[in-house]
């Protein structure tokens, strides 16, 4: 059984998860992206919420424990540190996950890389904001 409390802890750093992935694909998927991309918080399967707000919490974290220095990494570093964090919640999720589910950063494509930087910025920008 879900707390109230236990479901606003996935719902709000899930949903800031979730909002700043639709807002890079929609800034950099070529062409018309999956509607599954871009599907609103509401309708998004619970796995997949769990596993925003896991990776949201890691992300968040990781820039507490540096105290800020996560600036001085590259746009890149921070992207590679997003895909790692959610390919550990696929494999959590999915014994046997198809191959392109936990890609390494190298084989991701440009826009995901691109939206990846983007979320590891997203949570960094928020929370160096409030310091």
């Amino acid at each position: 059984m879900t707390t109230g409390r236990a479901s606003v802890q996935v719902e709000e750093p899930g949903r800031a998860f979730r909002e700043a992935w639709i807002a890079g694909v929609r800034k950099y998927y070529p062409g018309e992206p999956k509607p599954g991309y871009v599907a609103p918080w509401e309708v998004t399967p619970e796995w997949e919420r769990a596993s925003a707000a896991a990776v949201y919490e890691q992300v968040h974290r990781f820039i507490e424990v540096a105290e800020g220095a996560t600036a001085k990494l590259t746009r890149e570093q921070k992207g590679r540190f997003v895909a790692l964090c959610w390919i550990a919640q696929i494999f959590r999720h999915f014994p046997s996950p198809k191959a392109s589910y936990v890609a390494d950063w190298s084989e991701l494509p440009d826009w995901q890389q691109e939206t990846d930087s983007d979320i590891f910025e997203h949570i960094e920008q928020a929370l160096l904001s409030k310091r």
